[in-house]
This record gives C-alpha cells, structure tokens and sequence, in this order.
C-alpha cells in the first residue's frame, strides 16, 4: 500500500476554511524558492511559433553544462518533473521496486499504478530522493539494484554531493527539477539524465513539443546564469539558518531539511498548523507523522508575519 498522494500548496482550501485573500496569505507550504529567478523580456517568437529544436538544443546544452553531464549521458526535458516520474516504471525493466520512506509520493504512485510489487531487499527498482523530501536525507549508491532513479529536485542548493556522474554508465537515471531552486514552478520543467541505454525508449512516450516555447528560452537563460546560482546558494543558506534560529526561540527544533524547506518536531503538528493558519501562513504536514511540520523560506518581506503568528 501506497502512503496518501498528499501535497504542498492547496492554498485555496486554506483561504476557504480561515478566510483572507491570496496576496495576503504566506504560503511555506511547498520547497519552491521565493525569490524566483528574474524572467526578464522574451522574444515574441517564444510565445507565437512552435518550439525548435534549435531552442530545445541551446537548453540541453546549458543543462548539461550547469550540472556538469557526463558527456557519455543523456538529456532529455520534458513539462516537469512529474511528467517523468510518472514515465519511470514504463522504461524500467522490472516488476519490483524499492522507495524508502517517508518520502515524496508519487514515485511510489506511479509503480503502484504500473503493477509493481514493492520490494526492500532485491528490488528490480530503487527509487531515492537525494536530498529526501521531507527530511533532507543524503542517500549514497551503496546498495545496487538493476536500475536506480536518483530524484535530484532539492540537489541544486547542495551540488557537491550530486550523482549525477553515476549516469556515465547504464543503470543511473538522475531526475532534476527546474521549478524549486529557481522559483518558478509555474514554468514545468524537468530532466531525466542518463546513459542512452537507460532512457531507450522514453524520447517516445515525452512526445513532441515536450517544454514550450516561453520555457525554453527562461531556462537557458537561468541555467546559463552561474552568478546568480552561487549567490542563491550563499542567501537560502542563511535563510535556512535564520529559519531554525526563530523556530527553537518557540521550542520548534529542526530535524532536517534542506536550504529550501526545514522539517520541525512539534507536539501535535495539526495543531501548530491551524495556529500558523489562523494568522495566514500556510504550513505542511504529512499524513504518517502527527509530529512533523515542514515549512518553506518566507520571501525577504514577509518575515515579519510568520515572526508576528509565532
């Protein structure tokens, strides 16, 4: 059995049951970073032709640049993370699969879907968060399956302790989200990097057109910008910091996280979330844990109202 496909965000059901406007909540409900890469002007054409190939090869490029691909790997984007995890087990070779939890769920909902059997000792198929979601767990290649998907959604504030030099060879796919560290969710972008003996197949089931026009150029541009990725870095580091420190003044101590979400211990986590609510600040919970309370980084002018419902 498959934990509850819950997610971040939901802001409009919040608004519904504590009242108050959208431009007046703080959602810290989602890891998405909330000083978004700036867009800037785009050329007409992103919005009027149909995407080219040339477009998608300058972001490939960028991409493979940016992370350092192996040159024996291979890229493809596709219209978010999502779209690939739910393509995973069609180009896995397999009928088992292992998704240590708690993590992310729809890696677990997509093989549930597909008919996999779950299995943690000698699965056909390991699935691991790297850094995990909700706790920011580092996972290490050490215990090899067949083939092994390496969600690498959160890796961009952490880049040293990527694998994506494991796609050298068959048997690694690393799965990277556009949307998180560049906060822009709203762009849906995601790659799959791997060896091309790994992703056979999966260039078949994206289909044509696989990111839009006003995406691509977005996305060369941020992924071309290396200045303003170590600067991002270096603020949701502090942030982070900044975070836990108001946190453990309320008795709130941090158990994990990343630089884009931290993962507090509460009492009763419902409770501190209908609290946060009541001052509209939207929070995360999970439905295996009556403890856990996951919050996001507040944007840099609106500390003040998550200091103020505290």
């Amino acid at each position: 059995m498959t934990q509850p496909r819950d997610h971040g965000g939901g802001l409009d059901a919040a608004i519904a049951e504590f009242g108050g406007t959208r431009d007046g909540w703080l959602d810290l409900s989602t890891g998405i970073n909330p000083v978004p890469y700036p867009v800037g002007d785009l050329p007409n054409d992103a919005w009027t032709a149909l995407p080219d190939s040339g477009a998608m090869d300058r972001l490939l490029n960028a991409a493979r640049a940016f992370w350092n691909v192996p040159d024996t790997a291979q890229i493809f984007a596709a219209n978010g993370a999502s779209a690939l995890i739910s393509q995973m087990p069609r180009i896995a070779r397999g009928m088992s699969v292992d998704v240590p939890k708690p993590t992310y769920n729809e890696h677990a909902a997509a093989f549930d879907a597909a008919g996999y059997d779950f299995d943690e000792t000698s699965p056909d198929v390991r699935v691991l968060v790297h850094p995990n979601n909700p706790d920011g767990r580092l996972w290490g290649l050490s215990k090899p399956a067949p083939l092994t998907i390496v969600d690498e959604s959160f890796c961009d504030v952490k880049p040293d302790v990527s694998h994506i030099a494991a796609t050298a060879k068959p048997g690694t796919i690393v799965l990277k989200s556009f949307g998180k560290f560049w906060g822009l969710a709203g762009a849906r972008l995601g790659f799959a990097i791997a060896h091309p003996d790994t992703l056979s197949g999966l260039s078949d089931l994206i289909g044509p057109w696989s990111v839009n026009g006003p995406t691509l150029a977005i996305a060369e541009r941020a992924l071309s910008d290396h200045d303003w990725a170590e600067e991002t870095r270096t603020r949701l580091s502090a942030d982070a910091m900044r975070l836990d420190a108001l946190m453990a003044q309320h008795g709130l101590i941090a158990q994990g996280g990343t630089s884009l979400f931290r993962l507090y211990d509460t009492e009763n986590a419902a409770n501190a979330q209908r609290h946060l609510a009541q001052s509209h600040i939207w929070s995360r919970v999970f439905p295996y844990s009556d403890r856990w309370l996951r919050l996001g980084l507040p944007a840099p002018d609106r500390w003040r109202q998550l200091h103020d419902a505290l």
